[in-house]
């Protein structure tokens, strides 16, 4: 979780989170009055699902970067309550008239189910654990060394700190 992967997500995935509830509470709003019938219900349909679809990458980004910091542990975030939500939500079809939908609206939630798709990725790819090799594996005594050797320069390279505790009491 430490990879640039991760962290360019995590930014990107709070931004779009900003720039879109900026959009539907300011302009997007306005947008909406002028709308025909069809293209409105389309504007509610869509711009429900965008919101719950950024809100469950948000809610996700979060999580792995509680693990990161050491608030929460990995057994925690790969939990089922954690688990990336409204997958059936966020992967329907397109509501009928929404290619009628304001063209800033359609860039929001384009990148948002690319945004939404990487995340799926990453999730899946956390949750896969490798197996351990076997113990009469001929470098499994390598592989240990390894192991240790990265679990070692990454608790160098980025502390756990204790969630919750002060290092010292205010006088």
């Amino acid at each position: 979780m430490a990879s640039g992967l991760f962290q360019r997500t995590y930014s990107e995935g709070m931004r779009l989170v900003e720039e879109t509830s900026a959009y539907l509470d300011g302009p997007g709003r306005e947008a909406a009055r002028s709308l025909p019938r069809e293209t409105s219900l389309a504007y509610a349909g869509e711009s429900m699902r965008l919101t719950t679809r950024l809100m469950q990458v948000a809610s996700w980004l979060l999580v792995r970067k509680a693990v990161h910091e050491g608030e929460m542990t990995v057994e925690e975030a790969n939990s089922e309550k954690y688990r990336l939500a409204t997958k059936e939500i966020a992967r329907q079809p397109r509501f009928d008239g929404a290619e009628a939908l304001p063209a800033r609206l359609q860039e929001l939630i384009e990148r948002s189910e690319r945004l939404y798709a990487r995340v799926e990725r990453l999730d899946a790819r956390l949750r896969v654990t490798a197996p351990a090799p076997a113990r009469n594996h001929p470098l499994a005594e390598q592989f240990a060394r390894v192991e240790d050797f990265f679990r070692e320069s990454l608790s160098l390279d980025f502390p756990r700190r204790e969630f919750g505790r002060r290092k010292h009491r205010p006088e």
